[in-house]
């Protein structure tokens, strides 16, 4: 499923996946074996290959002609894509979209082979061995486009309340793959209201980007309770003709800081929220619509009102469904875990900042996204890690000035970084890593915080607490990894920070179990991270009535 809408009517548009595909090993015991696979999916989801680190090549043919462009929704974790043999793009990491322009491609039918490498090395700084599986393949939608010589980009939409009325400034980024300038027109209509843009130039093999500004009255606002979207459309007309179309949509909310309050529509938000991965031991990370679907059904029966893409940006399409159901995200860069070491790696930073782009181009709209996160556990009390993680905030205010930013740091009374971020965040684990008694520890850190850095002020977010606890095991003496340790002590923790008045939230780790790289097989029972609530297949453990319960005595705002 490409996305949970129609995102053109005019532009030709058409999935090629969704159907087999043929897969060629490049390594291993089944090199040069050609298998039918069906895409998008993850190749450790087959059963010759749950466990193969290596090259593989997916191949199918396609019938098209003329200015085509194609979109890969996500390749993971490097890709190389060729059209009849012939390099077309190349691309690193496997969360974020990229595309390419074949342009008067010869009418007929054509080979597209896509090379994906889940191999770890030097020149990978984001995926590296980590405590959650880097898979491989294609695990997301691949989509053709027939395309004009002018086409729309993308749309971004901030919506911003003046004086108690509603704003929207557009900006709408076209592109020019012609080698000389071209005038076009655009028609555009927002929630209703439509506008016209006359002659705009377009220099021969350039982008251009317009902005413009609409009022609104009578309009709704986007929040939990009502997750209200409205449709931007913009169409390109040359000589009268209307040549391509862009659909988005968006909602009418405003998030913003007022001392150590997130307000969302002028409410002091209150999160309530779980962190996830895209994981599943059927799927892999190539979760179909459904399965995303059902996981969110668990986040509404749990009361949850915030998920924490962990640890790296999503699926447009489970951002599509946040969106629908109310589900308010922070969605974060691709880093884990990552050392000072691993951050002096010299890809590090390219590869950072090209996620950050990436993410925030193709996500900006999602009115579900609240906050933007980068750099989940890395070296943030180092001076180095420090002008990494500036950088990154720096990138961040340049491509979006309507969202906060944060990361979250598990650097207990060390961290050096909390001047740069809008909000401050941490990973605590009291009561599972060490036995100091929730409430001590969290007031400790807290008043750390407001006394002895440049975070003081600033709203507060725990963005991990939990514990582990492996589905069905159960003792005598309730030891750690039982379901009644996991669920009495998850309990515990939840209760007390969204208890703390100075705190603006919670996330628990986990949503589920989910499956770690191989490395780190002495360091999981099974091979798994087992703090879920749910287990991988989303079984109920203990702790899952205790947090369901927590949840729904809180409110969604503090009064």
């Amino acid at each position: 499923m490409i996305r949970s809408f129609t995102t053109h009517k005019i532009r030709e548009q058409k999935e090629l996946t969704g159907v087999y595909w043929a897969f060629t090993p490049c390594q291993g015991e089944h090199k040069g074996k050609i298998y039918q696979v069906m895409t998008p999916s993850c190749w450790e989801s087959h059963p010759d290959f749950t466990n193969y680190r290596g090259e593989g090549i997916y191949k199918t043919q396609f019938y098209a002609g003329g200015n085509i462009r194609l979109e890969f929704k996500g390749v993971s974790h490097t890709a190389t894509v060729y059209c009849d043999g012939k390099e077309i793009a190349s691309h690193y990491n496997a969360y974020t979209i990229f595309g390419t322009v074949l342009k008067d491609l010869p009418e007929g039918e054509h080979t597209l082979e896509i090379k994906a490498d889940n191999r770890f090395s030097e020149a990978s700084a984001l995926h590296i061995p980590n405590d959650y599986m880097s898979y491989g393949g294609i695990n997301r939608p691949v989509v053709l486009e027939k395309i004009h010589e002018v086409y729309i980009n993308w749309i971004h939409v901030t919506p911003m309340l003046v004086e108690g009325k509603w704003k929207a400034e557009v900006q709408v980024q076209m592109e020019n793959i012609a080698e000389e300038e071209k005038s076009i027109d655009i028609d555009m209509e927002i929630a209703g209201q439509k506008s016209n843009l006359t002659d705009i130039k377009i220099a021969g093999n350039s982008k251009n980007t317009i902005t413009t500004s609409f009022d609104f009255t009578g309009v709704e606002v986007w929040c939990p309770e009502n997750p209200k979207l409205y449709t931007v459309t913009a169409e390109i007309y040359k000589d009268g003709i209307c040549e391509d179309d862009f659909i988005d949509r968006f909602g009418f909310r405003e998030v913003k800081l007022l001392g150590k309050d997130i307000l969302l529509n002028g409410k002091k938000l209150r999160i309530k929220g779980l962190c996830r991965h895209e994981d599943h031991p059927q799927f892999a990370s190539a979760l179909p619509v459904a399965a995303m679907a059902a996981d969110l059904e668990i986040f509404k029966d749990l009361g949850a009102n915030s998920v924490r893409t962990s640890h790296y940006p999503n699926d447009e399409v489970f951002l599509d469904l946040c969106d629908e159901q109310g589900i308010l995200v922070w969605e974060e860069n691709h880093a884990r875990g990552l050392s000072l070491e691993d951050m002096k790696n010299p890809n590090f930073e390219p590869q950072a900042e090209q996620v950050i782009r990436e993410m925030i181009e193709a996500h900006y709209n999602h009115p579900s996204i609240y906050i933007w996160g980068i750099l989940n556990e890395c070296a943030s009390d180092d001076p180095y890690g420090k002008e990494c993680y500036d950088k990154q905030f720096q990138l961040i205010k340049e491509l979006d000035q309507s969202r906060p930013h944060s990361f979250a740091s598990f650097k207990f009374k060390t961290d050096i970084c909390f001047g740069l971020p809008d909000v401050v965040s941490y990973n605590i684990y009291p009561k599972w890593y060490h036995d100091t008694p929730v409430d001590e520890y969290l007031d400790d850190l807290y008043q750390w915080v407001q006394k002895e850095t440049d975070g003081a002020g600033k709203p507060f977010l725990i963005t991990e607490i939990g514990a582990g606890g492996l589905y069905g095991y159960r003792n005598a003496y309730d030891s750690k990894w039982t379901e009644e340790y996991q669920a009495k002590t998850v309990e515990k923790q939840v209760s007390t920070v969204l208890n703390y008045a100075d705190c603006s939230g919670v996330y628990i780790w986990q949503f589920c179990d989910i499956r770690v790289c191989d490395e780190w097989f002495d360091k999981r029972p099974r091979t798994m991270n087992n703090k879920g609530i749910v287990d991988e297949y989303r079984r109920k453990k203990l702790a899952y009535d205790g947090v369901k319960r927590l949840f729904k005595s809180y409110s969604n705002y503090v009064e």
